[in-house]
């Protein structure tokens, strides 16, 4: 029997979407330099820090959890990296350390969550606060330059002078959490915990090895992400992604990741990262007053869970 159309279930899936074109179709008209190569080419490079930090909050999310410290991480990966550079050190050991520091960061707010039983957000917010202040004791509070140039091609290449590599990155670690959270039984018990984490516990999963996994990707994907920025900025400073965890989490819930946990495709929420990156971007052609894209940042966010939460209560009163 054919299902019948309805609407407010296309619009509870492809809203997103919709609102994305809109945007584009608005600063497209707005600005004559929106489309031009240059403009396009940054908006891509923009949104990759946002969107490889967005599939380790996407992770996080579905455990029912929050991680507010990935700009703080970013922040401690764009230094660490640049001190161990200037140091001498070879690049490739330099980014090793650096990933590997910042996934034990990741799993250091699992051990707090599992092990002491400190709500995600408290764990986080003070994780955010502590490592911003350690990026600013690595620097003295001074930007750090004169490392290898080499490494710049992570945040200014260009493949065939047509894809950036961050953008390339950026779709290689969404294929590799896409695979990861649909593919895998791992996943499954992700969305498993986020759904009922009493239920997952009492059916043989180890809910604090999940968490503990999950929080070590985001912290993960965060370094990355921080070593990307860097390559882009060509300087490491301690204020390197400053409020980043704000944008991240807007466009993972606007890619339809619930607050609640256990529900949301990591497929959409590349449509919400590309709409930040968007917004942000046109704001800045336009003009906009930072203090104004910060309300209209807000705003979406706020907008985006209230329409997460609509959602759920309709599915409630459904069931």
């Amino acid at each position: 029997m054919k299902r019948k159309f309805n609407v407010g279930d296309f619009l509870s899936k492809y809203a997103i979407v919709l609102v994305l074109i809109a945007l584009f179709v608005f600063f497209w008209i707005a600005s004559d330099t929106f489309l031009s190569r240059m403009n396009v080419f940054n908006i891509f490079k923009q949104v990759a820090v946002v969107g490889i930090v967005s599939v380790g909050m996407t992770m996080v999310l579905l455990t029912a959890g929050i991680d507010l410290s990935v700009g703080s991480i970013i922040g401690v990966a764009c230094v660490l990296t640049s001190v161990l550079l200037v140091s001498g050190m070879n690049a490739g050991l330099a980014i090793l350390i650096t990933l590997v520091v910042c996934a034990a960061l990741g799993m250091l707010n699992a051990f707090f969550i599992n092990q002491l039983k400190i709500p995600p957000l408290i764990t986080t917010l003070g994780m955010m606060t502590t490592l911003r202040g350690v990026a600013y004791l690595i620097t003295g509070g001074m930007p750090i330059f004169g490392f290898d140039s080499a490494i710049l091609v992570l945040g200014k290449g260009m493949v065939f002078d047509v894809i950036p590599v961050p953008m390339i990155i950026m779709i290689v670690i969404f294929i590799l959490g896409w695979l990861f959270l649909d593919k895998t039984r791992f996943g499954r018990h992700i969305y498993g915990v986020g759904g009922n984490e009493e239920a997952t516990r009492l059916s043989g999963i180890n809910v604090k090895k999940v968490k503990y996994i999950v929080y070590s990707i985001s912290g993960f994907l965060s370094g990355l992400a921080g070593i990307v920025l860097l390559a882009r900025i060509n300087s490491g400073t301690p204020k390197a992604g400053d409020g980043y965890e704000m944008d991240v989490i807007t466009a993972v819930v606007l890619g339809g990741v619930s607050i609640s946990g256990g529900e949301g495709k990591i497929g959409f929420v590349i449509i919400g990262v590309m709409f930040m990156g968007v917004l942000t971007n046109g704001m800045i052609m336009l003009n906009v007053q930072e203090y104004v894209q910060w309300v209209i940042k807000g705003f979406a966010l706020l907008a985006a869970v209230s329409f997460d939460r609509v959602v759920q209560n309709r599915k409630a009163k459904v069931a």
